[in-house]
């Protein structure tokens, strides 16, 4: 069966799988198990992305304290810059162990094979030196490595660091905490829980299904991003958006289903607007996170903040925590279009509300 779907609908497909409708959730844990993950972007040009996804659904029912609380008990643990409910390790625990991969290898792989076995020795007195001490940051583990790690980017020659990512990818080392922006590194066998691992073909395929209920409405193929994936495969169900070219794959369960909108402000890591490509094409938005741009070359904002309005994108706000001054300072709010009373006032409302959760007051400049 191949679904016919207004923008309009596809558009309230997404918005209700992400949580955003008008009936807020109020357990945090719960809406990342739907969610099926946070990112883990420290940038704090307004709050960590963690908490402004969280923010923006359970509103002022959330406080940064509960994600801590979530973190420490461990029912929630980062795998590999994303958080995850602690149960869905089982889900990667099959590709962990074939790291670098359960079929034929790419070049790429066979490289960063070759490079870990060279440097073996480093990866045993990590492991050595993690289990007699407990967690550790990277600065304080033995850099032992006899081939360096050669990249043109920021890596370059961070052997250690790069070599403990390479580990977590392999299921041997996991974050156990962050301190001021720095990761503490242990055993995985401590930070992770015990699964039973699920197959690699069975993991995708239930990690594809579980995307599609969170994102609602996405392409079954797409370019690969950093990170978390934005197409789900065979999941779901054949869609069509008119006015959209190609096809699409939905959650047949979000359909005709009635929910109100309302206003929300999102992190621009959210993933209702992460997939660029998508928010254009069905949304009709345009939208770019500015902070790698030089000053004078920025529309919105260094961490401009996509406004939702019921079942549209309706604009940016350009806002910055200020947390000497005690302040959130809202520099501008760009409208795409003439806005109505009702979406200055949600703005107003959900940016005091922000406020409240940085623990700053409002100022509007």
């Amino acid at each position: 069966m191949v679904h016919h779907l207004s923008p309009r609908d596809a558009r309230r497909v997404a918005v209700r799988a992400q949580l955003l409708g008008r009936s807020r959730p109020t357990d945090a844990l719960a809406t990342v198990r739907h969610l099926t993950l946070l990112q883990m972007d420290l940038t704090a040009y307004v709050a960590p992305n963690a908490d402004l996804v969280l923010w923006s659904r359970l509103g002022s029912g959330y406080a940064p304290q509960v994600l801590d609380d979530l973190l420490e008990s461990r029912a929630l643990v980062e795998v590999q810059g994303m958080l995850r409910p602690a149960e869905d390790v089982a889900l990667f625990r099959a590709e962990m162990d074939a790291w670098p991969g359960p079929g034929p290898l790419t070049d790429w792989q066979e490289s960063l094979e070759h490079w870990v076995e060279a440097n073996r020795a480093c990866r045993d007195d990590i492991l050595t030196r993690l289990r007699s001490e407990g967690p550790l940051p990277a600065r304080e583990l033995p850099d032992t490595c006899v081939v360096p790690w050669r990249s043109s980017g920021w890596t370059n020659s961070k052997n250690v660091q790069k070599l403990l990512d390479l580990m977590e990818a392999r299921g041997e080392v996991a974050v156990s905490s962050r301190e001021n922006r720095e990761r503490n590194w242990d055993l995985a066998e401590r930070v992770y829980p015990a699964v039973e691992a699920l197959p690699v073909a069975e993991a995708r395929i239930e990690r594809d299904r579980r995307r599609l209920v969170a994102l609602g409405i996405a392409r079954a193929t797409a370019t690969q991003p950093p990170g978390e994936p934005n197409h789900v495969g065979a999941a779901g169900e054949e869609a069509v958006v008119d006015g959209v070219r190609g096809t699409w794959r939905v959650d047949p369960a979000l359909l005709d289903v009635a929910a109100e909108g309302r206003t929300a402000l999102l992190s621009p890591l959210d993933r209702l607007v992460f997939d660029r490509k998508r928010i254009s094409e069905v949304f009709g938005f345009d939208y770019t996170l500015e902070m790698y741009k030089p000053a004078a070359s920025r529309r919105w904002g260094y961490f401009a903040l996509p406004v939702l309005h019921g079942d549209r994108l309706v604009g940016k706000v350009d806002a910055q925590s200020d947390l000497d001054a005690g302040l959130l300072r809202v520099h501008a709010v760009h409208w795409d279009d003439e806005p109505s009373g009702a979406m200055r006032d949600g703005v107003e409302r959900e940016l005091r509300s922000l406020a409240a959760m940085v623990g700053v007051d409002l100022r509007v400049e």
